[in-house]
């Protein structure tokens, strides 16, 4: 099976100029009156951009990411639906892209680890999750609620669904204490739709990643993109 990938870059990381949006991207620009969505959505089309040059070795000026009426990141070559899955997620002046075959159930996210409320917890994460949460040591608990809620993101992502289904119907499986470098596994559990999905979570950072697959597989491999137009300065990540 092909290795997932996956690449985070930091705001600064995105040009200035529009010379690597394609047309269709651009009048997607256009369109976008706010500042801030207009610079978020710019930072995710540039990770997705240096992602997809670095995992497939295709150039900018072919490449499309436009997104279907869900919100659903899709990636076009030469105007024309091309052989890659991805998925993308933004938090905190980051953007995080992951990649993988077509035909591949694929999601992925970033959260600031930052404290979750106890009607949070009761809210939104299953029994189980809540003790995982609580059984975690006192510093550790606000970044096991984060894993799991991000886990929970992607997993949908995956589905295309969305939260159109309840959060407590989507179960995440891990070992959230410690916050050694790496990937570490998790397992998602989906009742509506029955589904399973196998996935990974790292910290980098103040901020936690996750990213899950349909098949199971070997950790997700950093992407490092080798164009010049991909170049830009940013904080080296661990693989």
């Amino acid at each position: 099976m092909t290795r997932a990938g996956w690449l985070l870059l930091p705001d600064r990381a995105v040009p200035p100029d529009d010379a690597w949006l394609s047309e269709p991207e651009r009048q997607v620009q256009a369109d976008l009156r706010f500042e801030r969505r207009r610079r978020d959505w710019r930072l995710g089309r540039w990770a997705a951009k240096a992602a997809l040059g670095g995992y497939t070795g295709e150039s900018q000026k072919t490449l499309s990411v436009l997104a279907d009426p869900d919100g659903a990141p899709h990636v076009f070559l030469n105007g024309r639906p091309a052989p890659w899955a991805i998925s993308l997620s933004h938090r905190g002046g980051h953007a995080l892209c992951a990649v993988a075959a077509a035909g591949t159930q694929l999601g992925c996210d970033l959260e600031s680890i930052e404290p979750r409320s106890e009607a949070f917890l009761a809210d939104y994460l299953t029994p189980a999750e809540q003790r995982c949460v609580r059984a975690a040591p006192d510093d550790l608990r606000p970044q096991a609620a984060n894993l799991i809620w991000s886990a929970k993101e992607s997993a949908v992502k995956a589905l295309g669904v969305g939260w159109r289904v309840d959060t407590r119907s989507v179960e995440v499986t891990c070992e959230s204490a410690g916050g050694e470098a790496g990937w570490r596994p998790l397992r998602v559990l989906c009742s509506e739709p029955r589904s399973c999905f196998h996935g990974w979570w790292r910290r980098e950072g103040s901020q936690v990643l996750t990213l899950v697959t349909s098949t199971e597989g070997p950790a997700p491999a950093r992407i490092k993109p080798d164009r010049p137009w991909a170049a830009s300065p940013v904080a080296a990540h661990r693989a």
